[in-house]
């Protein structure tokens, strides 16, 4: 199938393993890379515009580009990452111009929620073909935004990035941690991991968004910046225990970290829900809290028992690679929902 990707396709973004993920499933997958920059004056300038409108701003010329593609080339699939900037007519013109085209949404985010929402977004809904989504409570909430068919799919790993590695010496160094976290600021996180360096532990956190945070513990140390890739690999490899917090914002009952981290074949405690036991069996591979008593209490106990520890961090990856759990798997599924076997 020839395929036309658009989303933020930059190195170690997740948008961009799954692109892959539909070529290593021998798809010809041609890219628009909707990337934005985020730090210079355009970009503060589309953040101020986003946040006093709710407009998302098309400052890469996304729409231009996917309407040239679709008329030099034919697709049989064009496949859409989130999509805030894609306009209902970019869409229309695609479709005329490529016969039979399927149309396919794909979010990791809370779509519902308005902070992921745009005018052109909910604008298009009815016109995709299908919408998929990674929050199951979505679901219906699209359906009554006017979306055609909506499919739920699980969080996925990408298995060229998300493996277990052999650390150098220089790895160890840089990212050696008894507890650590990767992943954003939000004050419930926070709140959390100032307890468990109150109560005697030491802790890692690698993210964005955490110039918000104001507290400060000498068990507490905060790397005030993302990783991605392998390094985001190699920091969840050199971790004994790595927490797995969902986003509030986004009512998260899972999130990609819930894959990854087994994954790696990282140790892995997470927040307690319903999807997430059903990805991975409590106590046998991965762990869950509820509140910081138990979240004190599972840490306590796991960095006393490295034996157990392994054992579960094996047995998570091993679930992960049994239970078909990659990107090529999940998309696949996705795929097969527009007639693609």
């Amino acid at each position: 199938m020839r395929i036309l990707y658009v989303g933020d396709v930059w190195e170690g973004s997740t948008a961009r393993q799954r692109a892959e993920a539909l070529v290593d499933l021998g798809h010809d997958v041609t890219r628009v890379d909707s990337t934005q920059s985020f730090w210079d004056l355009g970009g503060m300038f589309r953040r101020v515009v986003r946040k006093v409108t709710g407009h998302a701003l098309d400052m890469t010329s996304t729409n231009r580009r996917m309407k040239e593609s679709g008329r030099q080339d034919k697709y049989d699939i064009v496949w859409i990452d989130k999509g805030l900037i894609v306009k209902p007519a970019t869409l229309k013109e695609v479709r005329e111009s490529n016969v039979g085209v399927s149309l396919i949404s794909y979010s990791p985010d809370d779509m519902k929620g308005r902070h992921n929402q745009s005018p052109q977004y909910l604008a298009s809904i009815p016109l995709y073909d299908v919408l998929v989504t990674t929050k199951s409570y979505n679901v219906d909430e699209l359906r009554a935004l006017g979306a055609r068919r909506v499919v739920f799919v699980d969080n996925a790993y990408d298995p060229a990035t998300h493996r277990p590695l052999k650390l150098s010496a220089e790895d160890v160094a840089l990212y050696r941690a008894d507890i650590g976290f990767v992943g954003a600021y939000e004050h419930d996180r926070a709140r959390h991991l100032v307890h468990l360096a109150r109560a005697g532990f030491n802790v890692t956190v690698w993210g964005p968004g955490w110039g918000w945070f104001r507290a400060s513990h000498p068990g507490l140390l905060v790397k005030r910046r993302p990783i991605y890739g392998l390094d985001y690999t190699k920091a969840l490899n050199a971790t004994k225990i790595n927490l797995c917090f969902l986003r509030k914002l986004n009512r998260d009952l899972q999130t990609s970290r819930s894959v990854e981290i087994p994954a790696c074949g990282a140790f892995m405690l997470g927040e307690r829900t319903d999807e997430h036991e059903r990805l991975f069996t409590e106590g046998v591979e991965a762990e869950y809290f509820e509140g910081v008593e138990e979240l004190e209490e599972k840490c306590r106990r796991y960095l006393e028992d490295d034996a157990t520890r392994t054992a579960i961090a094996r047995r998570g990856r091993d679930r992960c690679v049994a239970g078909a759990y990659s990107n090529g798997e999940r998309l696949r599924g996705v795929l097969a929902c527009v007639g693609v076997d």
